[in-house]
């Protein structure tokens, strides 16, 4: 077996579909050009219309660096979207604008991607941070990685009905941090239906394809947990688990087509989701905003 050098790895386009805060984006730039080797290019799609971020681009003077402004906006999934289209390397990460690489994030996934040539997604470590950026350790993450993530010591392959049984009871992944194999996510895209479950949605249908998952050890990604992300706000007032019932639902009866039983149960009980949503009932009592309150106990405790 020859040596792995980086010669014969894969590069990988860092994809950063932009709209909101522009400090927070500055230091995603930052942590990308902070890397420790070379292989990838950094694309940023803008969907705002903040002032002097085409200059401050302009004034990085990296040719590694490519900036489009959308001319009208087009909102999440449209961005994700146009971000793919422009997409040409072998691998791409879709990172998002509130969090960072760690300086060994893309020699990591370059090394992994070539010692599992082909492979679909790559789930690297992951440390998650606050606003301020310190390490965070909240319940959703303790639950994600004490409950449903698997045990991994060095790195692990996983694929087909197990692994999608196992996002559907709880998806412990972080989007933002995977790396994806282009031709795979490519020929699916993010549905435009969707707003804050296009990440599991795009798994499962990977998967279904029979795409699979490599998960590593070593943390080199620093994922942004706070309140004002847009699926926080939308789990707050009930949206996302409206959005979430029904993509189970959709999902439980297409997997139990396809004869993976297990998978169909556990997007059925999709025991994770209902989780979440009771820890969102406190809030919504002491708001006394009886219609959240409700969607959020008729998601946890019910299937209608």
């Amino acid at each position: 077996m020859s040596e792995l050098t980086s010669e014969n790895q894969p590069e990988i386009d860092i994809l950063l579909p932009f709209y909101g805060d522009v400090a927070l984006m500055r230091e995603a730039v930052h942590s990308v050009l902070a890397q420790d080797t070379g292989g990838w290019r950094l694309t940023v799609v803008d969907d705002g219309d903040a002032e002097g971020v085409p200059e401050w681009f302009d004034s990085l003077a990296d040719e590694r660096v490519r900036y489009f402004r959308n001319p009208r906006n087009l909102g999440v999934t449209g961005n994700f979207q146009r971000c793919l289209e422009l997409a040409e390397y072998e691998r791409v990460t879709l990172l998002g604008t509130d969090d960072l690489l760690a300086p060994n994030y893309v020699r990591t996934v370059r090394a992994a991607a070539a010692r599992h040539e082909g492979i679909g997604m790559i789930q690297p470590g992951v440390e998650v941070i606050d606003e301020h950026g310190e390490p965070a350790t909240g319940l959703a993450d303790a639950v994600k990685h004490r409950i449903y993530a698997p045990r991994v010591r060095e790195e692990l392959v996983l694929g087909g009905e197990p692994l999608a049984a196992s996002l559907l009871r709880g998806n412990w992944l972080y989007f933002p941090s995977l790396s994806w194999r282009t031709e795979a996510i490519t020929a699916i895209g993010f549905r435009s239906d969707l707003r804050t479950t296009q990440d599991l949605a795009l798994e499962l249908d990977l998967i279904e394809r029979g795409e699979r998952l490599l998960v590593l050890t070593e943390a080199c990604f620093k994922y942004r947990r706070h309140g004002a992300s847009v699926s926080s706000t939308m789990a707050t007032d009930g949206d996302r688990f409206r959005e979430e019932r029904a993509l189970f639902q959709e999902t439980a009866r297409r997997f139990g087509a396809l004869g993976w039983r297990k998978a169909a149960r556990a997007a059925r009980v999709h025991s994770g989701s209902r989780l979440h949503a009771l820890t969102q009932v406190p809030g919504a009592a002491l708001g006394k905003d009886r219609a959240v309150l409700g969607t959020l106990l008729r998601h946890a405790v019910t299937n209608r």
